[in-house]
């Protein structure tokens, strides 16, 4: 007798694409009981599946990737960089529309609120670690971060 594969857990899909949403996320897989269901939407993930016609040599793209990645890293390891403690949504203010916690320039005293990760509907206030000043800002403002993304440098 042929074995019976498992129908499509349409509903599981629906909230895996939910989370998607709430988290900012461009994919998610899970394995369950041998079953992997992977769910993603439009991003960098589709861009290296489809092959492409390019001026740039792929040689020298996938070393321009891996400069912007150990930029990242370089700046991950910066004595004043504020990193995301979690995966989310950052937010420079207060509300949409509203003015900035900080800018390039500002001064802030350790404690003093940074900026806002908002992670699974909550929103997570980012304080200073340190005292200094803002030089600069490496997010836009509802740009998805990861955990352990730097988000500020502080001098």
């Amino acid at each position: 007798m042929a074995e019976r594969k498992p129908g499509i857990d349409k509903e599981l899909i629906r909230e895996l694409a939910e989370l998607l949403d709430e988290t900012g996320l461009t994919e998610i897989e899970i394995e369950r009981e041998g079953l992997r269901v992977r769910v993603g939407r439009g991003g960098t993930v589709a861009q290296f599946a489809v092959p492409s016609v390019s001026a740039t040599p792929p040689a020298a793209a996938a070393a321009a990737a891996a400069t912007a990645v150990a930029a990242v890293t370089d700046l991950a390891k910066h004595p004043g960089a504020v990193t995301s403690p979690m995966v989310g949504t950052a937010y420079r203010g207060p509300a949409p529309g509203s003015k900035p916690f900080v800018d390039i320039g500002s001064k802030v005293m350790a404690g003093d609120t940074l900026l806002i990760v908002e992670a699974m509907k909550t929103m997570n206030q980012i304080p200073a670690p340190r005292a200094g000043t803002v030089t600069q800002i490496l997010i836009e403002d509802g740009q998805p971060v990861e955990f352990g993304e730097p988000l500020m440098i502080i001098e």
